[in-house]
């Protein structure tokens, strides 16, 4: 596609997820262009967005700026969670398209205020979820549309990482206004929106138990957290997601003529495999690493292009945020509870 074809993208927030995949996916995509770059160290600003080649850099006392931007078109927003709200209302209202990382919002009262600028302003927003595009999970995807693994019975999944006590990480993520949670909203929420795309139905009732082992460190969120789900026709989901187990993460799904299991299934990095057993024939496929951001930075572009509903749209990511508002009230009631997703959803 023609550089003047793509669109231009300016990201906003320059922390560990951009540096290591966002900015360099830019290289990698076909329909996409880094215009600027926003970030609040104006030095980092300056820096990276030479190194990965954006003509404009901005930090965000300068946002209102940057949304002046004419070759900005579109926004990456990958601040932390409890901001995301403000870039993307901002953005809306300045008609720019929005992109906008996991979880979509820290609250579903944040999501809302999202999803209204958004379709208020007639622009485009979509979720970071590169599962939607990524050639494993397709093909798993794919089984479960073909019916190959029968009525669905049971779907077990975990995403884990280890974060020692020594290691100096983020303070954001410990903080519940600026994440909105501990590893559920980190890494759970894959968990979640992936068995919610997988099946395509939605969760009923919730339970779960969550604990930590340094109180200290995890005053306000959990370390970890251990979830079921219950969804239409007796499925039953069983999720887990921790910052102190080593890092692992896998999709097993389980029908009346077979199983699948993808593992690694939320990893950007690392081989994937899809295994399993279906009227008693194993079969197994790997899949290569991708730049599965850059398959995301041009799926939304497309979006844009032809004025078409995105997927994951912000009403899938606020959907994921109201599953795990009810898991944390579950947690905290010790008992199951109804999910409640916003009515205007209905």
């Amino acid at each position: 596609m023609a550089e003047s074809k793509r669109l231009g993208y300016a990201v906003v927030g320059l922390g560990r997820i951009s540096q290591r995949a966002v900015l360099p996916a830019f290289r990698h995509s076909k329909k996409a262009k880094l215009v600027a770059v926003v970030s609040g160290d104006r030095r980092k600003a300056k820096r990276l967005g030479a190194e990965f080649g954006a003509d404009a850099w901005y930090t965000y006392d300068d946002y209102a700026q940057c949304l002046l931007n004419p070759e900005v078109k579109a926004v990456f927003i990958a601040t932390t969670n409890g901001t995301h709200r403000e870039y993307a209302v901002r953005a809306a209202e300045a008609g720019r398209h929005v992109l906008c990382e996991k979880p979509l919002g820290a609250t579903v009262e944040q999501c809302l205020a999202m999803t209204r600028a958004c379709r208020k302003n007639k622009v485009q927003l979509m979720v970071a979820y590169r599962k939607y595009f990524e050639p494993a999970s397709l093909a798993l995807k794919k089984l479960l549309d073909d019916g190959k693994l029968g009525k669905l019975k049971m779907i077990h999944t975990a995403f884990t990482i280890f974060i020692p006590p020594s290691k100096k990480a983020p303070a954001w993520h410990f903080d519940l206004e600026a994440a909105g949670g501990g590893s559920l909203v980190d890494l759970g929420v894959y968990c979640v929106n992936t068995v919610r795309w997988l099946t395509g139905l939605e969760p009923q009732e919730a339970n779960a138990y969550a604990w930590s082992t340094d109180p200290g460190r995890y005053g306000q969120v959990e370390e970890s957290i251990c979830f079921q789900l219950k969804f239409p026709g007796a499925l039953l989901v069983q999720g887990s997601s921790s910052f102190g187990a080593a890092q692992a993460n896998f999709l097993k799904v389980f029908g009346e003529k077979g199983w699948a299991a993808l593992d690694p299934a939320f990893a950007y990095n690392e081989e994937r495999r899809l295994f399993g057993k279906i009227d008693g024939r194993w079969f197994e496929k790997r899949f290569k690493i991708i730049d599965e951001f850059a398959l995301e930075l041009d799926a939304f572009a497309d979006s844009v292009r032809l004025r078409r509903e995105p997927g994951p749209n912000g009403q899938d990511g606020l959907r994921d945020v109201a599953v795990m508002e009810a898991i944390y009230r579950a947690a905290r009631k010790g008992r199951w509870v109804k999910v409640d997703f916003p009515s205007e959803l209905a």
